[in-house]
């Protein structure tokens, strides 16, 4: 048994090792364009509206349940849309976002990290941005 221990200390670093590096794994460009290691409001909002532009594909400048696949509910759909004609205009889209983001800025310090962003709220924040 005593021959096992140091293999298992050593599996053991390993794996603690792994999981903080994998917090601490930089963010995509495209969500971090100043590579502070962090995403603000504005950084979310951009990708945001990049990836509405993206799924607007009939070019109508809204986005339907069917555009909106499993990025979002019924439910948060219809939250989110105040005129309820069961589309989301790109306003209307940041507008989530822009709760999404308050919900996954848990220290309510303006930005987002990667260790926010593997929260339940920064999963769905994740969801409107790529």
């Amino acid at each position: 048994m005593s021959a096992y221990r140091p293999a298992i200390f050593a599996f053991v670093g390993w794996a603690a090792f792994a999981a903080t590096t994998a917090f601490a794994a930089p963010l995509s460009k495209t969500l971090d364009p100043d590579t502070d290691g962090t995403i603000d409001l504005q950084e979310a909002q951009a990708a945001a509206g990049t990836l509405f532009d993206k799924l607007d594909k009939d070019h109508e400048g809204t986005l339907d349940a069917r555009e909106l696949r499993a990025r979002i509910g019924k439910k948060a759909l219809s939250a989110a849309d105040p005129d309820k004609d069961s589309t989301l205009t790109k306003d209307e889209y940041l507008g989530l976002v822009a709760e999404r983001f308050k919900a996954a800025d848990v220290n309510a310090d303006g930005t987002v990290d990667a260790k926010e962003l593997h929260s339940k709220a920064g999963e769905a924040l994740l969801k409107l941005l790529k």
